[in-house]
């Protein structure tokens, strides 16, 4: 973020990384005057960045009781995978035709990079973020990219959550490789489909473990 950018933007992405990353935990009560404090930042853009995560279901606001970080449950995963699979599919088969050389080669230095770094559980998170965010930008559709956006914050933190017991996500490099594959030879259906097995398989893993049926995964 540029020295320009507006106080409760700054305030927004900050408190959503503390959010994403659990260092503000899922059901915690949300204290404002200690964002103030420590972000160094007045009532109103801490309120407008709140206002804005409650919109992005980040946040939960409960009148009369205060602002609540949201939790994460079953129903939350199960809705999220609902929508969430419907317009990736749509990002990645619009990314096939709309793409540029350029998208396909952010994505081929990100995956490369990703392969020296010998599996490490916390980058293969940032590396799917990116991959899914040069999908989106490739997809040139703004209303769809804003909607992902949204859920793929909703999902990173699911990431964070269950981190512990995942283990490491072997699957997702593969998955992120036969994707890429597809995008290179313009095959939006094909990407799709792979687009569709690749979150179904995560979430799959991330509910088992919410239901106690997995220990390690």
């Amino acid at each position: 973020m540029g020295k320009n950018t507006p106080l409760s933007e700054q305030a927004y992405e900050i408190i959503k990384e503390k959010i994403v990353t659990l260092e503000l935990a899922p059901g915690s009560m949300i204290d404002e005057a200690t964002l103030q404090d420590e972000l160094e930042f007045g009532r109103t853009p801490i309120r407008e960045a709140l206002k804005r995560l409650a919109l992005e279901n980040l946040v939960t606001i409960m009148p009369r009781r205060g602002m609540f970080v949201t939790d994460i449950g079953l129903k939350d995963l199960q809705r999220l995978l609902e929508v969430r699979v419907v317009l990736e599919k749509l990002a990645v088969s619009l990314a096939a035709d709309r793409g540029k050389p350029e998208h396909w080669r952010r994505i081929s230095a990100l995956l490369d990079e990703q392969e020296t770094k010998d599996g490490m559980r916390e980058s293969i998170i940032h590396t799917d973020e990116q991959f899914h965010e040069i999908i989106y930008e490739a997809a040139d559709n703004p209303y769809l990219r804003n909607a992902l956006t949204v859920m793929l914050s909703l999902n990173e933190r699911l990431w964070y959550y269950f981190l512990p017991q995942l283990g490491e996500p072997r699957r997702s490099p593969v998955d992120h490789r036969r994707i890429f594959a597809s995008l290179l030879a313009k095959d939006g259906e094909k990407a799709a489909k792979e687009m569709e097995e690749h979150i179904q398989s995560m979430q799959g893993r991330l509910q088992a473990i919410l239901l106690g049926q997995e220990e390690s995964l």
